[in-house]
């Protein structure tokens, strides 16, 4: 027994010398120069393979370069004219989607509004047909009004639908008299004036390609005249024009200095389907045109006459009950508190009212236009700065008429307080548009303070239709506190439909647009400097009425 014990030991003894002799030997080979240079190479090809496949997991993912060119033109079609200009730059790809017609529907080439600048009129004409042959909508700049790109715009645009011609920057004219081909095919055209180049040696040019447009504007100099004085010149025959437009619904004669009540009666002699008329800053209009107006277009229902300089009784004479009007602008006018019952209580159609900036519009007037019902059907309703009226009848009309208000605009009022609003803003569940408080300029100065997160609570709790919000008090007026954030986090969640919310600029306007940064939602708080709230947006005519 005692023999196999020894020889048990013996064995394990020499096993244990063998194996530290092996690792004496191994760690002194990994110390040779062999080694290391055999341990180099070994690493170096395992980066290359890591090199490698990292490279194929790259190649296989999806990369906007994997997206088909039917994809990539859809995402290049969100993008304005200028930014297609450097994505055809990025690589031949990109160079021939960019290219492609069907994303140069609209262009602008005016410059001074945004729009691109042409500096080689004959390779702009040659991209006509080639790059702009899909064209519906296009802007052209004076430099650009020439016979041979009308002619080319004729021949190789059959799509183009709208077109502007701005002359406004004009010093001299082209010479039309070759011209022999334009677009017939416009359903809009809008020409802004210069003021002292006539335009009647070109119009006669177009009268007989021009018949079917159904859009007309004609933007005036408004904003350039200093003088009231200054000689006006009729740089286009409102007379001779209207012969050639059998088929106009809108018309817009905005800022026209040279249109009166007798350019208006020749329009709607030849205007039978006219459905929207815009005379906005026209002050030579005094609505003697009106009851003819009216008696010829039967289809009208939009009627703008701001700042207009219009005769009461004029007004008074006018059938405002025969008529089918919807939608009535008469801000910034004179017209007396009589003229005004007179108007309002015989539209029993209107949903849409601007009667902002109107000294006369008082408690008598909207409580005379309350009892005669035709209110019913009043959905927006601007009151913007209208001083005389009082808190007491304004929320008589909203205590009976606020489920309907989709739009309401009371800023500028300086006696509509916390409690007027804390009561209100219950009355307007279907409230889509809303507009409080005076600015910091306005006169005179409030002096209480304004609980703003009682505002914000009520709103929440009540307006989940809430698209656009304006508060016009300053941080002076408002009071707020650290529990602010907590509130605006509840009207956030609330008012999902909330895009716009205007705020006068200060600490109040920081607090709320930090909170909706970090809900990814950048573009909703604006400053009252840069942004203002109006209904005009929500007019039928909206989209047929803008310009430039």
């Amino acid at each position: 027994m005692l023999e196999v014990f020894k020889s048990k030991h013996e064995k394990q003894s020499s096993e244990s010398i063998s194996s530290q002799t092996f690792l004496t030997r191994k760690k002194h080979f990994r110390d040779t120069a062999e080694w290391k240079a055999k341990k180099r190479r070994i690493i170096t090809k395992l980066r290359i393979m890591g090199k490698i496949n990292l490279a194929l997991v790259l190649s296989r993912l999806p990369t906007i370069d994997k997206l088909p060119d039917k994809v990539l033109t859809h995402i290049f079609s969100y993008l304005p004219a200028h930014q297609m200009l450097r994505n055809r730059q990025v690589c031949k790809r990109w160079k021939r989607v960019a290219d492609s017609p069907s994303l140069w529907k609209f262009v602008s080439f005016r410059p001074s509004y945004g729009g691109l600048m042409v500096q080689n009129l004959d390779y702009f004409t040659g991209l006509i047909g080639a790059r702009f042959n899909e064209l519906k909508i296009t802007e052209l700049a004076t430099d650009l009004i020439t016979p041979f790109v009308l002619h080319e715009m004729a021949n190789k645009c059959p799509k183009l639908q709208y077109l502007t011609l701005d002359f406004s920057t004009a010093m001299q004219l082209h010479d039309f008299t070759d011209l022999q081909n334009f677009p017939s095919r416009l359903k809009g055209l809008t020409i802004c004036l210069s003021e002292n180049i006539f335009l009647e040696g070109f119009l006669r040019k177009v009268y007989t390609f021009i018949s079917s447009v159904e859009i007309l504007h004609i933007v005036g100099t408004y904003e350039k005249v200093e003088d009231e004085e200054e000689e006006v010149y009729e740089t286009v025959n409102v007379h001779k024009l209207k012969q050639y437009l059998p088929n106009l619904r809108v018309v817009n004669l905005w800022g026209v200095p040279f249109i009166t009540d007798e350019h208006v009666d020749a329009l709607s002699s030849n205007c039978a389907l006219l459905e929207c008329l815009c005379i906005n800053y026209c002050e030579k209009v005094s609505g003697h045109c009106l009851k003819l107006l009216l008696q010829r277009c039967r289809k009208l229902r939009t009627l703008f006459l701001a700042h207009a300089r219009l005769d009461n009784a004029t007004l008074q004479a006018v059938d405002w009950q025969n008529t089918r009007i919807e939608e009535l602008d008469i801000k910034g006018t004179e017209v007396s508190s009589e003229t005004l019952i007179s108007i309002l209580t015989r539209l029993p159609n209107l949903r849409w009212l601007d009667a902002s900036w109107l000294e006369n519009f008082n408690d008598a007037v909207l409580d005379a236009w309350m009892n005669s019902g035709a209110c019913n059907n009043i959905q927006y309703l601007n009151l913007d700065t209208c001083d005389s009226l009082n808190e007491p009848m304004l929320s008589e009309f909203i205590m009976r008429h606020g489920q309907q208000l989709r739009g309401l605009n009371l800023g500028g009022h300086h006696k509509l307080l916390e409690y007027f609003w804390i009561n209100m803003i219950p009355q307007m569940k279907e409230i889509n548009v809303l507009v409080m408080g005076i600015a910091e300029d306005c006169c005179p100065k409030v002096t209480a303070k304004i609980h703003v997160d009682q505002f914000i609570d009520c709103i929440a709790g009540n307006c989940p239709k809430l698209t656009r919000l304006e508060v016009r008090w300053d941080d002076d007026t408002l009071r707020f506190s650290d529990k602010s954030s907590k509130f605006i986090d509840v009207m956030r969640l609330k008012c999902l439909k909330l895009h716009s919310m205007v705020l006068s600029d200060g600490q109040y306007y920081e607090l709320v647009r930090s909170n909706f940064e970090r809900a990814d939602r950048m573009s909703v708080v604006r400053t009252t400097e840069m942004c203002r709230t109006g209904l005009l947006h929500c007019s039928r005519y909206y989209n047929p009425l803008l310009f430039n």
